[in-house]
């Protein structure tokens, strides 16, 4: 799904390093390129920790602040602390568009409504297993493990079929559409994004598509039809025959 954001967003980027994959940097630098520039990068953790070697090796590469955080008390995680002093004191001193969570630790989700209402949009990266609640709290969420990057590679009817029995998401872009259609019950995708963007950090790459056409064209529940050679439309076929019904 696309998001429109003004030029050359500001972006900082706050990483949970116990609680993110190193290997998936790379990623996530590529994908914020698509926002804006990162201004700030900077990582937590105890670095004395062997745990944290493999963020070790990848710091210098792509020019990541480390923040030393030793282990005051055992059971208590301190790391947590000082990045979300950090992240207000962004929010409070610096001239920032985006903020940035690497993270799938539920324990962030107070910052990130909290960024939210200073006007922020909060972008997230983590594993599957982070919270429900810390994911949908953000304005959009992309997961990094290699499960999503099996997902796309798997046969569309196998994706489709998965994709049905989700009836969050089928209810979602259902009711994208209704709020964006024409007298038809046709509606532009690009609109739809927005409009879910506006209300879900949805990203079709979570269910193994790299673009929202590719999600709708996968679900036999919908129609699509071009317009002057580029322009998407979508049309949900239960919607169709209720108006068609009521002509």
């Amino acid at each position: 799904m696309e998001i429109f954001l003004k030029d050359k967003e500001k972006i900082a980027v706050f990483i949970d390093a116990d609680n993110a994959p190193a290997k998936k940097i790379d990623k996530v630098l590529s994908e914020l390129a698509r926002y804006g520039v990162v201004n700030i990068r900077k990582a937590y953790g105890n670095w004395k920790n062997q745990n944290l070697k493999p963020w070790e090796d990848v710091l210098h590469e792509f020019a990541i602040q480390p923040i030393q955080q030793f282990d005051l008390t055992k059971g208590k995680n301190a790391t947590d602390m000082a990045l979300v002093i950090d992240v207000m004191d962004v929010l409070y001193t610096k001239d920032i568009d985006v903020i940035c969570l690497v993270s799938s630790d539920c324990d962030f989700t107070p910052l990130v409504t909290r960024s939210l209402a200073d006007g922020k949009f909060v972008i997230g990266f983590g594993e599957r297993k982070a919270p429900l609640a810390f994911v949908n709290s953000c304005s959009s969420f992309l997961y990094l493990d290699d499960e999503t990057e099996e997902a796309e590679e798997q046969p569309i009817q196998k994706q489709s079929k998965n994709i049905k029995s989700d009836t969050k998401l089928i209810n979602l872009l259902r009711q994208a559409i209704e709020a964006v259609e024409d007298d038809e019950g046709w509606a532009m995708l690009g609109p739809i994004g927005t409009h879910i963007s506006n209300h879900a950090s949805f990203d079709q790459r979570n269910y193994g598509f790299k673009k929202l056409s590719d999600l709708f064209m996968a679900i036999n529940l919908f129609e699509m039809k071009k317009t002057n050679n580029s322009v998407l439309w979508v049309r949900d076929k239960k919607r169709a025959k209720q108006l068609n019904k009521s002509i």
